[in-house]
């Protein structure tokens, strides 16, 4: 394992969200945890080095127009981790499993670990949940800015129903047909963010990272109150990792996006950005969730 470079050492976006990945922590954490950090070598580093002189030295994902699903772009980052930089041999990813017709689910990712020889099934996700405490029943529960989405949810479905799908004899027929006799061992990534409420007055989810990283959400009466003229719009993939850019923030365009957060009643991500004296870059220090006053719209 080498020490990683802080992500905003590289020039190029896509670099930056490798050398996040590689490193992120992560919102469950458990014995299926899997940490690229730990199987990072040397030559790894200087291979992102060398892609961010020249992203078109490196695989296309590096230089390709990023997907407008962050899931799906995040799918192939992954992929370029596993693969380019530490080696791994990808034997199938997104291997569907289906009995009788229905699709029982889908394994991400069957890798072969180059230090052990061992079958490994990962499931990966990237994650942004908002802590929210009942009212009714003072009971803290974590949502996706979409509030169908929730981190306990997400967390035993990863653990009860995805990580478990490649022990089951449905899974070992369909690896069976690919030639693959071993059976998996599952392990779970899930790198993202969790946001506060301004008065960060809540707790951390026991299952994440005590270093996981962190934001704060906010409705947007409150934030309409605050100094915004340093604050950008954060449009996906920029979600992923600390985010730099070249130009001054745009106050006009967070207002815009401020705008719209109660029109259309959906959550937007902003980041408050300083610049950097040395490179004169603006460096994201602080990331914030505002959302509708009607947010999480709890529908029981």
């Amino acid at each position: 394992m080498s020490s990683l470079p802080n992500p905003l050492a590289f020039r190029h976006r896509a670099i930056r969200h490798l050398a996040w990945i590689c490193q992120a922590p992560q919102l469950f954490s458990g014995p299926l945890t899997f940490y690229p950090a730990k199987s990072v070598s040397a030559a790894a580093l200087e291979k992102l080095r060398q892609w961010d002189l020249d992203p078109a030295t490196g695989p296309s994902v590096l230089s390709d127009t990023p997907h407008r699903r962050l899931g799906l772009y995040f799918e192939r980052l992954y992929a370029c981790v596993a693969t380019e930089l530490l080696s791994w041999e990808l034997l199938a990813s997104n291997l569907p499993v289906r009995v009788a017709g229905a699709t029982l689910g889908e394994l991400d990712f069957l890798l072969r670990n180059p230090a052990t020889g061992e079958l490994e099934h990962h499931e990966i996700a990237v994650k942004y949940y908002l802590g929210y405490r009942r009212e009714a029943d003072g009971e803290v529960l974590w949502y996706g800015p979409n509030a169908r989405d929730r981190l306990d949810i997400k967390t035993r479905r990863l653990l009860e129903h995805q990580s478990v799908l490649c022990q089951r004899a449905e899974a070992g027929a369909v690896l069976r047909s690919l030639g693959i006799r071993d059976v998996p061992i599952p392990r779970v990534f899930m790198p993202g963010y969790l946001f506060y409420p301004q008065a960060n007055n809540l707790a951390a989810p026991s299952q994440a990272a005590s270093d996981h990283a962190r934001g704060h959400w906010l409705y947007v009466s409150e934030a309409e109150n605050l100094d915004r003229s340093d604050w950008v719009h954060l449009r996906k993939p920029d979600w992923l990792g600390p985010h730099v850019q070249a130009d001054a923030p745009d106050p006009g365009e967070a207002e815009n996006a401020m705008s719209t957060v109660s029109a259309s009643g959906r959550a937007r991500l902003f980041a408050a950005l300083r610049q950097d004296a040395q490179s004169g870059l603006w460096v994201e220090q602080a990331r914030f969730f505002v959302v509708p006053q009607s947010w999480p719209e709890l529908s029981s």
